[in-house]
């Protein structure tokens, strides 16, 4: 990303099409450079904030450069990335390639999703002369991602109060997160050193009440410590964990072993209307792929390594569980279960969890009638 003393945007999205579609719209082009211009002349204390990046005020590159690279180096270099939806996918370098607008979002949301927002423009009448493959893929992964769309964008006027109002939002929970960010770095201060200070034990108990904490704001705390939670119009189960130190300091990562082996001990929460378990383990240092595959037990499954740690989803057995990473303080604990349940509405993978979580507990209440057979004998 950008290194500089002002903040670096990049607005994406179609030049030559019109806004709103149709002959009486006004250019793309002409809109993105009046927007520009209204963005740059922001000031703070009469300092220049920002500069704002588009193609066609772009000087021409190296023979070594083709367009794709230059849009996409942007996105690279860009502090906030803009996009104006329309459902083109814009030009590709082949017939049946990925069009520029759909690989500068994807190379956002790759790179730094954080840093992303999107105006939806689009409209039936903006999107039915789009035949070509490529604009259909653009579609379906724009509706995959399922961003925050705002309110309904109609006119030139409404897409630049859009706009402002995204740069707006983005400026602040970048900075918000930038501050988070930084605090990692300060463990020698305040909860951290207080954490870091515990033994084993006592470190588990308190990341676990902070987890339990920080997920009482999705559903509401059981007397046995787990949490229901809604989730894709479900009920689930949340049972929380804590890994009190590094992941490969063996006696840590014992005291949470495999968890769902022990998700017969739940079966009188699971009901009808409630299902799960989903287990959620933070972690006191980071997790990795690798190492949330060796818990589970076997690499066929669903691994995502995203911004909170690492999901995993076992697709046979139905297991769930979320490595919540770095969790050394409240703040962080708190962060990252916002993060993980913000990444679970945005990706679309909360109507999947919440499957998952039914089949689980039908699986759990079969296990927990054959449990006795096999204690007695």
């Amino acid at each position: 990303m950008a290194k500089s003393s002002i903040l670096r945007v990049m607005i994406s999205s179609r030049c030559n099409d019109n806004f709103p579609a149709g002959e009486e719209g006004q250019p793309l082009s002409e809109i993105r450079g009046e927007l520009k211009k209204e963005i740059e002349r922001l000031k703070v204390f009469r300092k220049k904030m920002f500069e704002v990046w588009i193609n066609e005020e772009t000087p021409p590159q190296g023979g070594n450069w083709n367009s794709s690279d230059v849009c996409l180096r942007a996105v690279d270099d860009c502090d906030i990335l803009l996009v104006l939806y329309n459902g083109n996918a814009g030009w590709a370098e082949q017939e049946g390639g990925i069009g520029i607008c759909h690989a500068e979002l994807e190379r956002g949301l790759n790179r730094a999703p954080g840093k992303v927002r999107s105006i939806d423009i689009s409209s039936e009448k903006s999107i039915e002369e789009l035949s070509e493959e490529r604009h259909r893929r653009f579609q379906n992964f724009f509706g995959t991602w399922s961003p925050f769309r705002g309110a309904e964008v109609k006119t030139v006027k409404d897409l630049k109060a859009r706009v402002k109002e995204a740069l707006h939002c983005a400026v602040i929970e970048l900075a918000q997160a930038g501050v988070r960010e930084s605090s990692r770095g300060s463990k020698g201060y305040g909860d951290p050193l207080f954490w870091s200070r515990l033994d084993f034990a006592g470190r588990e108990r308190e990341m676990v009440e902070k987890l339990q904490d920080a997920m009482r704001d999705y559903g509401r705390l059981q007397e046995d410590g787990n949490v229901i939670a809604r989730i894709a119009d479900a009920d689930i189960l949340i049972a929380p964990h804590a890994i009190p130190a590094a992941f490969s300091i063996g006696q840590a990562k014992e005291m949470v072993g495999q968890p769902f082996l022990h998700d017969h001990n739940l079966a009188e929460s699971l009901t009808e209307d409630v299902g799960g378990p989903l287990h959620v383990i933070a972690c006191y240092k980071s997790a990795t792929e690798m190492q949330a595959i060796k818990l589970l037990g076997f690499p066929d499954a669903t691994v995502v390594s995203t911004l909170f740690g690492v999901f995993v989803a076992d697709n046979i057995q139905k297991v769930q569980f979320a490595f919540i990473a770095n969790c050394c303080d409240e703040t962080n604990t708190r962060y990252g279960v916002q993060r993980f349940f913000g990444w679970l509405a945005q990706s679309g993978e909360d109507k999947y969890v919440a499957e998952r979580a039914r089949s689980r507990a039908r699986i759990v209440h079969a296990i927990a009638v054959e449990m006795p057979l096999f204690s007695h004998s």
